[in-house]
């Protein structure tokens, strides 16, 4: 069963898989998992390890349907809010994360104002989706991330 020490150790794995994508100066370095209700890993995922538009939340997700996992239960832990707006216009990770039947994510920093103005946490609320923001993760993330948000 997943606690707020398992919330605390896999989110700080997903923060440690956003250090393997390559920086960029058009988006954010970020890492992301899935976990099942016992807390093993379903999938995981980073930015642009699908190509250069895509998000770590995005490939978790598929990898995770590419297997025929079911994410009812399940929990997704991503350094970063889930973006609500892209500006590539594909679809936003708040609608993916919707779509994908995932009840449950876990944040460590907001997403900063630099590229578009998201509001993923509200979205997901919105849609009955479980968030936890847990800020004390956030300034690994921004450090990750300083060439963008300084």
């Amino acid at each position: 069963m997943i606690d707020e020490s398992s919330d605390q150790r896999l989110l700080r794995d997903a923060i440690a898989l956003s250090r393997i994508a390559r920086p960029s100066t058009s988006a954010y370095s970020v890492g992301a998992i899935i976990a099942a209700q016992d807390g093993l890993m379903i999938a995981d995922g980073y930015s642009r390890e699908r190509g250069s538009q895509s998000h770590a939340e995005q490939v978790a997700i598929e990898k995770a349907l590419e297997a025929g996992a079911d994410l009812r239960g399940s929990t997704l832990y991503t350094s970063l809010e889930p973006c609500s707006v892209r500006g590539s216009g594909l679809l936003p990770c708040a609608a993916r994360i919707i779509d994908a039947g995932i009840p449950r994510v876990v944040f460590a920093l907001r997403e900063p104002r630099v590229f578009v103005e998201g509001h993923g946490t509200e979205v997901l609320a919105a849609a009955g989706v479980e968030v936890i923001e847990m800020s004390s993760e956030a300034p690994a993330v921004a450090q990750i991330n300083a060439h963008l948000i300084g």
